[in-house]
């Protein structure tokens, strides 16, 4: 459940990792993502996955043990999909990327999520799913 004052937290928060570099197992979607939701509610739900990776491939075989295809299943199983259209600021949204998909961040008609070199933003038109973080 979202904290009274998720809104001006998750702004600090956002604040904190704007300009963090990607890396796997320390910053990379689905962490990004986990920390919205902490910002956002006080519970970190990739808690039990953070640090214990730091490729792609060590991530899935992680979330493969724990029984979880990959970390859109595990957001899945954690957080009520809603169609895009009803994703509002604060939700998680998957947006294709070349690398498959991400987890990013609702923010009105666009998405937060990671690049290379920091935080940046694509429409939300692009968005196949969405999971409410409430």
């Amino acid at each position: 459940m979202r904290l009274p004052d998720w809104k001006p937290r998750l702004i600090a928060w956002l604040s904190e990792v704007v300009r963090a570099p990607f890396r796997f197992g320390q910053h990379d979607c689905a962490l990004f993502a986990a920390g919205a939701v902490q910002a956002m509610t006080g519970r970190d739900p990739a808690a039990r996955f953070r640090g214990r990776y730091r490729t792609l491939r060590g991530g899935l075989r992680i979330l493969r043990a724990a029984g979880f295809d990959d970390h859109i299943a595990l957001a899945a199983s954690q957080f009520a999909e809603v169609h895009v259209s009803r994703a509002a600021p604060g939700d998680l949204a998957v947006v294709p990327t070349t690398e498959g998909d991400a987890l990013g961040l609702v923010q009105g008609e666009a998405v937060y999520v990671l690049m290379p070199t920091g935080l940046g933003m694509v429409p939300m038109t692009l968005a196949s799913r969405a999971f409410r973080v409430a």
